[in-house]
């Protein structure tokens, strides 16, 4: 690629700051939230992981892999949690790392619901979730892929009690350096089994119209809002999603364009919209627009975007940030890769999952393998 070229490209939008809520990021790339089980058996955080992500941290916001608020919440093993002190100070560790390269890390607070197995769950209990109705997945465990089991349907207390664990661990997130927070809505797991009427067949208040289907996820919005602050707050949804058994709504465009509407009364930071069905088809018959028009912060596209794909949607408008999962596996540096454009590594997929450092942190950067970046 040309000099020119080159310096045509680091000026696209994509490369340029942006103000996201109180922070001035340093361009529109965004490591999008990728589960990689390398935290300890008891959900803590480690060393190695610290050095992960601050390999990763010239994206202009990192997004946590997912992070348990409860020993409930727990679906795979070796996810980490933030509903201990040990697990905040193992946090503080990660977001120290990140931080000193100049980097913004939010933590993507999540619950999966049904989408578990008895042992991932304290005391061998059921998994929970709005309906008794047990999903056709399988969960990551100590004895390898499980499938899942019927689910306890969740009472009305027990739902305010996950309310006010999403809470203290948005609370938690922020004692330990994260510089906000991603409510975790999509791919299936509780917030989204809520969500859906395909999933979601109580006839309660948290059930039926969706209104009721919207409660639990809007409460849980106002709680996090309240520890974190909304300019802090970010939510992932995948109205088109067709992961983990969940068919999908009746009306995903009416369901998802009243919580939007919700979302932006409470002001929000960003939604982060899986466009199509995750590592599946984008091509779903919605324009991805008409819920961007109903949000007055920040739009997070994301699913299946490569490079000329996120440069034509931050050039017209249709995305203020792209987020990039699998690209950022094997391309610690993508940022870089990106504006040199120089071809991306291949990750391994035999090591997506569980294990040590290969196939996690040894991924080289552009200057380990040779290629010379005077000037860039």
């Amino acid at each position: 690629m040309s000099q020119a070229t080159t310096h045509a490209i680091q000026l696209e939008a994509l490369f340029q700051p942006i103000q996201l809520g109180p922070y001035r990021l340093a361009n529109r790339i965004v490591m999008a939230p990728l589960t990689r089980s390398r935290a300890t058996g008891q959900g803590l955080p480690t060393t190695l992981m610290a050095e992960y992500y601050a390999q990763r941290a010239s994206a202009g916001l990192i997004i946590s892999e997912g992070v348990n608020i409860s020993p409930q919440g727990r679906g795979y093993m070796r996810t980490p949690g933030l509903y201990d002190r040990a697990q905040v100070a193992g946090w503080r560790k990660v977001t120290d790392a990140v931080h000193a390269q100049g980097g913004r890390i939010y933590a993507q607070l999540w619950h999966v619901g049904r989408i578990s197995h008895p042992s991932l769950q304290p005391y061998g209990a059921l998994p929970v979730g709005p309906s008794p109705v047990r999903p056709e997945a399988f969960v990551f465990t100590k004895d390898g892929y499980k499938p899942c089991v019927k689910p306890h349907m969740l009472t009305s207390d027990e739902i305010y009690r996950i309310v006010e664990q999403y809470r203290d661990a948005a609370r938690h997130a922020m004692q330990a350096g994260f510089d906000g927070v991603e409510i975790h809505a999509a791919n299936g797991y509780l917030l989204e089994q809520f969500l859906r009427d395909s999933v979601n067949q109580r006839t309660d208040h948290f059930g039926g119209p969706r209104e009721n289907r919207a409660r639990f996820l809007l409460e849980v919005v106002e709680a996090v809002i309240d520890a974190a602050g909304s300019s802090r707050v970010g939510i992932r949804l995948s109205p088109f999603g067709l992961v983990n058994d969940a068919a999908l709504d009746s009306d995903p465009p009416g369901t998802y364009g009243y919580v939007v509407d919700k979302l932006d009364a409470f002001g929000v930071s960003y939604l982060h919209v899986i466009e199509g069905s995750p590592q599946g088809p984008r091509e779903v018959g919605f324009d991805w627009q008409i819920l961007r028009s109903r949000f007055r912060g920040r739009y997070i596209a994301n699913n299946g975007y490569d490079l000329p794909m996120a440069l034509d949607a931050c050039r017209r408008q249709r995305a203020d940030m792209v987020s990039f999962g699998r690209a950022y596996i094997a391309n610690p540096d993508l940022v870089e890769r990106f504006k040199r454009g120089v071809p991306l590594s291949e990750p391994d997929r035999s090591t997506f999952f569980g294990g040590d450092a290969k196939g996690y942190t040894d991924y080289p950067c552009l200057s380990q393998e040779g290629v010379h970046l005077a000037g860039a």
